[in-house]
C-alpha cells in the first residue's frame, strides 16, 4: 500500500470521534480516505456536522509516528497484510454485516479469511475438561472437513478449538481484541505463531492497542460474522460466547450448541441457546448437514459417547461430576479399590479431577 494511502486511511481511524458508523458515512459521501481528507471543513461539517468537522482539521496526536510504526510493519514481512473497506479483497462475509470494521490488520495467511467456508467455535474461558475435550475433538473433525475454524484465542474453549484444527492439519483464524502485534492472553504466543503458520490473526485496532474490556465483546462480532456458524460448547449466562451467539442469530447465521450436564454452571449458556432456538449437536457431522455440507465428511467425527463403557466405575460415575463418597456408595469399594481405580482412568485420559474434590467422566473425542 503506498505510504499515502496508509496514511489517510489512519487518519480516520486515529482522528477522535470518528466511529466506524461516521466513517463510513465519510467513505460513502467522497470515496477513498484520500479524497475525504482532500475536502474542506465545511464540506465535512453537511456529514459530520460541526464540531467533529473542526476536530478532523487538527492531525492527530502522534500520527506521524503511527504512520511510520504501521509502514514498518507492513514492509518487514511479507505475513502481514492491511486489508481496507476500500479493498477488493475485503471479506465479502463482513462487509455483509451492519457494522463492519474500516480496516483488518492481518499477520497470516489471506486464503482462509477470503476464500474458506467458516465455522466458530466460542466457549468458556474456564470449561470443564469435558468441554476442552470437546471443542479440541470438533475444531480437529471440523478442519478436516475442510472448514476454516474461527475463534477468538482466548484462554479455555477458544484456545482448545484452535488447537483442534491445527491439529487436524486445516486453517484457523483468530479474531483478537488488541493490536495485531500484541498476544493476548500472553501464554497463547505458541499457539498464535502456529495459527500464524496454518492460518491467521486478525484485528481491526491500531498496532499497539492493548486488551481493553470494551474491546472484546466489539470483535465478537468479527468472529460471528466471519462464520456460516457458530458453535457454543459450553458457556455460562453471562458468558460472553453468549453475545457471540446472539450477534450471529441476528446477522441470519447458524447457532449450534453442545447440551451438558444439568448440574454444570458452563452447560447453562448452552441450554439457554437450545431453549431460544440453537440446535442441539452431538457430531462435527450435525454442524454440517446443518450447514448443508454433508458431503463433507470428518475423519475423526467427535460424536460425544463413552468409549469405555463397559467398564463398571465409569457407569456408576454417569456424566455428571460426582464426589468420592457417591462413588462408594454406589459401586461398594473400599477406599483403597476405589483410589487406585480411579488414579487408572486418570492416567489413561478417561477421569478428570475437578475443584472441590469432584470427578468427571470424559467422553472420546
Amino acid at each position: 500500500m503506498p505510504r499515502d494511502e496508509l496514511a489517510a486511511w489512519l487518519r480516520l481511524l486515529l482522528t477522535p470521534g470518528l466511529g466506524r458508523a461516521t466513517t463510513r458515512r465519510l467513505l460513502a459521501a467522497f470515496g477513498l480516505p484520500q479524497a475525504v481528507w482532500d475536502q474542506s471543513e465545511s464540506t465535512w461539517a453537511t456529514v459530520v456536522g460541526g464540531p467533529l468537522a473542526a476536530t478532523m482539521t487538527r492531525e492527530p496526536e502522534g500520527f506521524e509516528a503511527a504512520v511510520e510504526a504501521h509502514a514498518r510493519w507492513l514492509d518487514v514481512d511479507e505475513a502481514h497484510h492491511l486489508v481496507t473497506l476500500g479493498d477488493a479483497r475485503f471479506p465479502s462475509n463482513l462487509l455483509q454485516q451492519a457494522d463492519p470494521p474500516i480496516a483488518l490488520f492481518v499477520h497470516g495467511n489471506l486464503d482462509p479469511l477470503l476464500s474458506n467456508p467458516c465455522v466458530a467455535i466460542v466457549g468458556s474461558r474456564n470449561p470443564t475438561p469435558q468441554g476442552t475435550q470437546n471443542a479440541h475433538a470438533f475444531g480437529k473433525a471440523l478442519a478436516q472437513s475442510g472448514l476454516c475454524v474461527v475463534s477468538g484465542l482466548a484462554l479455555g474453549i477458544d484456545g482448545a478449538a484452535h488447537t483442534g484444527a491445527l491439529d487436524g492439519g486445516g486453517p484457523t483464524i483468530a479474531f483478537v481484541g488488541t493490536g495485531i502485534d500484541r498476544v493476548y492472553p500472553a501464554r497463547h504466543r505458541a499457539l498464535a505463531h502456529r495459527i500464524v503458520e496454518q492460518g491467521a490473526l486478525v484485528s481491526e485496532y491500531l498496532l499497539g492497542t492493548p486488551p481493553l474490556a470494551p474491546n472484546f465483546p466489539s470483535r465478537n462480532r468479527l468472529i460471528a460474522g466471519a462464520s456460516l456458524g457458530t458453535l457454543v460448547v459450553e458457556a455460562a449466562l453471562q458468558s460472553g460466547s453468549l453475545i457471540t451467539a446472539r450477534l450471529a442469530s441476528e446477522m441470519g447465521r447458524e447457532v449450534f450448541a453442545i447440551p451438558g450436564s444439568i448440574h454444570a454452571t458452563q452447560a447453562r449458556g448452552c441450554h439457554a441457546l437450545i431453549r431460544q432456538g440453537a440446535k442441539l449437536v452431538e457430531s462435527a457431522q450435525d454442524v454440517l448437514e446443518e450447514l448443508q455440507l454433508g458431503g463433507r465428511t470428518p475423519s475423526d467425527n467427535p460424536v460425544v459417547i463413552d468409549s469405555a463403557a463397559s467398564n463398571p466405575l465409569l457407569e456408576a460415575m454417569g456424566h455428571d461430576p460426582v464426589g468420592l463418597d457417591a462413588l462408594q456408595a454406589r459401586t461398594g469399594l473400599d477406599t483403597a479399590h476405589l483410589q487406585a481405580q480411579l488414579l487408572d482412568l486418570e492416567l489413561a485420559g478417561e477421569v478428570a479431577r475437578l475443584p472441590g474434590g469432584l470427578l468427571q467422566r470424559l467422553s472420546a473425542g
